[in-house]
């Protein structure tokens, strides 16, 4: 035992060692011998625990973001070494299972980068008429729906995997999704400019195709191994009920997977049916007592109705920096899936932004500011977005308050409609 760890630790430092190489300008011909002596029997739950020593250790999630691609590289000869021979018998090989779902996209994108990103691309370069213009546009438009994926990884699984402690990996593929959705968004503004110079297109969608591509590796031998070994059969259920709420990326209708579980079918004891009665009477007759406020009281369930009801999107993250409550109204803007309660605010945005959100609750913790506004537009939406410190009526902070709206309709209205209208 004792040598296998040492053996593990030791593969750790080299492993690391050579990122830091690549990170200092090496090549990947330049490290792959070396690699190729280290990488037997190595797992991806080691590479990952690697990339997370690196942040540990102070390197920038930027800096790896940036070798994102190189690692994959490097690593991937191996990984699908390891891989090749295996024959899938877990949860993911059940349909409608979540990580069943997400392969299923995969297969869907690489369809779409091969068969008609690709291809529409070839047919722009010999003939740039406005007819493969429009095919390309189409199919372009078509690999913009791979928001609801990232967004389905991001929103869905982070989370869990931020939960035991896998914090690096995340931030680092969720810097490569926001590359993505950029180039996604430039190559479809680049296509409709008049002035478009075709070899730069080409380039840039060839990059774009190849960067997907290389996220779909890094989804399927890196991550989904890793957390299929953590994960425990609740919280994928969870994951699988918040899944539809977000959307589906280039699949028509996905399978309610719904998890065995074992059911007790013993008759129940009279006593022990008499106090789950009691239990029962006991948890209704609370959830009905009255929340005194300020000015008047209402029930759990008025309060919730109520919340639900006002047209805003409202999230609370408390003194912990931890995400507490957010609505379930019908005037969403952004998703908030029932996984990020208790989670780390920091962690659920896109490592651009971090900082920012970091430094608005820090302003409005410190009391240098009592609220911070933000407007965006959002393709056809106009977003309001408003940050509120909440303290209680000694001063003391209690945490944030981020509320949202959709103001488009707001802003465009003109004269008067009164009551009596």
């Amino acid at each position: 035992m004792s040598e296998h760890i040492n053996n593990r630790e030791y593969r750790q430092r080299k492993l690391k060692s050579l990122i830091k190489r690549l990170h200092d300008g090496a090549t990947v011909e330049e490290v792959q011998d070396e690699f190729n002596k280290l990488t037997i029997g190595v797992t991806p739950t080691e590479i990952t625990e690697m990339e997370q020593a690196l942040v540990n250790e102070g390197m920038p999630i930027e800096d790896i973001q940036r070798l994102c691609d190189v690692h994959a590289a490097v690593f991937k000869g191996s990984i699908e070494d390891i891989h090749k021979d295996d024959v899938s018998t877990s949860l993911e090989s059940i349909d409608g299972h979540p990580i069943h779902t997400l392969k299923k996209e995969n297969r869907a994108i690489e369809v779409l980068l091969e068969k008609s990103i690709l291809e529409k691309l070839y047919q722009l370069v010999k003939d740039k008429n406005d007819a493969n213009k429009k095919a390309m546009l189409n199919a372009l438009n078509q690999l913009m729906t791979i928001e609801k994926h990232y967004s389905r990884k991001e929103n869905l699984l982070f989370p869990y995997m931020e939960k035991y402690n896998i914090t690096a990996p995340p931030q680092v593929m969720w810097g490569v999704d926001d590359e993505i959705r950029g180039k996604i968004k430039f190559a479809i503004t680049n296509l409709k400019s008049e002035g478009m110079k075709i070899k730069n297109f080409s380039e840039n969608v060839k990059e774009l195709v190849n960067q997907v591509s290389e996220m779909i590796f890094k989804e399927e031998e890196i991550m989904f191994p890793m957390i299929l070994e953590k994960f425990t059969q609740d919280e994928w259920a969870n994951i699988e009920k918040s899944s539809a709420e977000i959307g589906f990326t280039l699949i028509d209708s996905v399978t309610r997977w719904i998890p065995k579980t074992k059911i007790d079918t013993a008759p129940i004891a009279k006593e022990t049916q008499s106090k789950q009665e009691q239990h029962i009477k006991a948890v209704l007759k609370d959830s009905q007592t009255l929340v005194q406020f300020d000015a008047g009281s209402m029930s759990s369930e008025e309060i919730n109705a109520v919340l639900n009801t006002v047209p805003l999107d409202m999230t609370f993250v408390d003194a912990n920096n931890r995400v507490k409550y957010f609505t379930q109204g019908k005037e969403r803007v952004f998703d908030r899936p029932i996984t990020i309660i208790g989670r780390e605010v920091k962690h659920c945005h896109p490592p651009k932004s971090v900082h920012v959100v970091e430094q608005i609750v820090k302003d409005l913790r410190s009391g240098k500011k009592d609220n911070e506004d933000f407007w965006i537009k959002m393709g056809e939406m106009f977003v309001y977005i408003r940050y509120f410190a909440v303290r209680n009526k000694k001063g003391e902070f209690l945490g944030t308050l981020e509320v949202t709206q959709n103001i488009k309709s707001i802003i465009e209205l003109e004269g008067e409609k009164r009551l009596m209208s």
